[in-house]
């Protein structure tokens, strides 16, 4: 009989786009005592947690809650909920995040229309709100920030505009919540889902997700309680019911409201992780967090710039905490990824689609976002690069990176 050692996870330091370092509070959190799920401590969490994901969101929505699994989790959960077959979903795509939203419109029977840019680009507004005009869908489903090219994608004009359209606006949130804003009410998004592993420095296994009374009137309408725990007044004919019962955000409020109907066993343990990381987040406060994010970015690109290598998300439109680097001609970037993990303990990732192979894309997401690791990253993947034989500029990565910090330093002890 094979006999397992007990686990001994190796330390990284973790500069991908998700998942990224757990903050340690949150580690520790998870080694809380389970409680039942209707036990009232464990109800007074969820609540608690509940109220801390609206804030998280910048939302009034009665509605936030995390579906238990990972961020795609939430996307079907939403997605499924409120397509009806034969729904005219419009999907922008500028990365791989869109075609995941392609991908779960078509399986749950909606008719898809597409936008597509190339990527490392985005969509000016008002091109997404003429076709909006034009298709007349149910729902735009589109991606905000987008990790595979680095790149954000503006939403405060298409927001109202979807609403005066009486459109709803389902926006895959994962990569930004918790990094930079994701104003629900102020740009006008029905239904907005957001994720543990990136910004809010939670393991993967739960995804929030927020939306409004338009979204909940579609859910009552395709409510159908599960039989095993229905009551006489639950048993009704509903035309065109939520296919999946997992994925049904309207049992999913009765699991989660005042009713506390069973529908599935709470993953207590993440539980604990997500109130934990969302009480640090609101902590640190949203405004902090996310300057917090932009220095630690502004010092990255500086470093990057500094040892000569070329950005390849230099725009307005980039995301804040995924910089990709183009990798260097003649370099196997894959061989560069490999020496960091195996001789510095760093991670950093590659890419997908038609960027495979062409960039590096360093994450500086919520515990990992800090100055000792962007230092880190600079000094070792110029080691790496050297012993690539790259062509840069030896010295003026960390230096880079430091120059910005120190600005920063000496204007915060002028103040």
């Amino acid at each position: 009989m094979t006999k397992y050692r007990e686990i001994h996870a190796p330390l990284r330091t973790i500069m991908t786009p998700g998942p990224v370092e757990a903050d340690p509070r949150v580690l520790r959190a998870m080694a809380t005592p389970i409680l039942g799920q209707f036990d009232p401590e464990f109800t007074r969490m969820m609540n608690e947690t509940m109220d801390m994901l609206r804030q998280t969101f910048q939302t009034k929505n009665q509605w936030a809650f995390p579906v238990d699994g990972t961020s795609r989790s939430g996307i079907e959960a939403v997605l499924c909920s409120l397509i009806e077959p034969g729904d005219k979903v419009l999907i922008p795509i500028f990365g791989r995040f869109g075609h995941l939203l392609t991908e779960i419109a078509e399986r749950n029977g909606a008719e898809v229309y597409l936008m597509e840019c190339t990527w490392g680009e985005v969509f000016d507004q008002q091109a997404v709100i003429d076709e909006v005009e034009r298709v007349q869908p149910k729902i735009l489903a589109i991606v905000h920030g987008e990790t595979s090219t680095g790149c954000m994608q503006p939403l405060d004009k298409i927001g109202p505009a979807c609403r005066e359209l009486g459109v709803l606006t389902v926006v895959d949130a994962v990569a930004s919540i918790g990094g930079t804003p994701v104003k629900v009410d102020e740009w006008q998004l029905d239904a907005v889902i957001g994720g543990t592993q990136k910004c809010i420095s939670v393991p993967s296994g739960m995804a929030p997700v927020t939306y409004n009374e338009r979204v909940e009137r579609i859910l009552e309408s395709r409510k159908k309680v599960e039989r095993g725990v229905a009551q006489e007044s639950d048993l009704h004919y509903v035309a065109h019911p939520i296919r999946s019962n997992y994925f049904d955000l309207s049992q999913l409020q009765d699991y989660w409201g005042p009713r506390r109907l069973n529908h599935h066993t709470e993953a207590t343990s993440m539980l604990y992780a997500l109130r934990e990381g969302l009480r640090i987040l609101l902590e640190e406060g949203l405004e902090e967090r996310f300057e917090r994010h932009k220095l630690h970015e502004k010092a990255l690109m500086a470093g990057i710039r500094g040892m000569g290598l070329e950005l390849f998300n230099d725009v307005a439109w980039k995301l804040p905490v995924v910089t990709c680097v183009k990798i260097p001609a003649g370099v196997d970037g894959e061989s560069v990824r490999s020496m960091l993990l195996n001789q510095f303990g760093i991670e950093i990732a590659s890419s997908f689609g038609p960027l495979h192979g062409q960039i590096w894309r360093i994450g500086t997401m919520g515990y990992s976002c800090r100055k000792e690791n962007v230092l880190f990253v600079l000094a070792a993947l110029e080691a790496v690069l050297i012993r690539h034989h790259a062509p840069i500029t030896v010295g003026r990565g960390v230096q880079g990176a430091l120059d910005v910090y120190e600005q920063v330093e000496a204007g915060a002890l002028a103040l």
